[in-house]
């Protein structure tokens, strides 16, 4: 089981890497447009998402392996993937077209406070999910230890 939890490092990192690109993408030697457009949004929440998805298999299968989830458990799970909707709704709001900062007849879409605010609102959460994950599970069970045997008469 620990090939699995390596995995979900793996996958853990590739995230962080994918949005470190996406929040500076001068690292890659492409020169950076004004503003944050819904490609570098794009690159982010999928770089944040895989950081859950790569720190929802560590925990799994480091701390729990072989072992069904409980509520709490369940509960962090689906909130972590609500805090990614969240995240993503409140990003693109804008493209969607319920947020604040509509398209202009110029096109350019503006990613106001209010935007930023609702993802990292939303990121936190699904972090928040990560923790309960991992915190709430129950103990691994105890190995039954052998009673002691009785002792036994001395034979006359």
């Amino acid at each position: 089981m620990t090939g699995i939890a390596q995995i979900g490092i793996a996958i853990g990192l590739l995230g962080l890497m994918v949005s470190s690109l996406g929040l500076f993408p001068g690292l890659t030697g492409v020169s950076p447009l004004p503003g944050f457009g819904m490609i570098q949004f794009s690159t982010v929440l999928a770089g944040f998402s895989l950081l859950i998805f790569g720190g929802l298999v560590y925990a799994k299968f480091t701390l729990y392996a072989g072992r069904g989830a409980n509520l709490a458990q369940q509960i962090g799970v689906r909130l972590s993937l609500t805090g990614l909707v969240v995240a993503a709704l409140a990003g693109f709001s804008d493209f969607l077209g319920f947020g604040s900062h509509l398209p202009s007849e110029t096109g350019v879409v503006y990613l106001g406070e209010l935007q930023i605010l609702g993802a990292l609102i939303g990121y936190v959460a699904a972090f928040g999910g990560v923790f309960l994950y991992a915190l709430a599970g129950s103990p691994p069970p105890e190995p039954e230890r052998d009673p002691e045997p009785p002792p036994t008469a001395p034979a006359s």
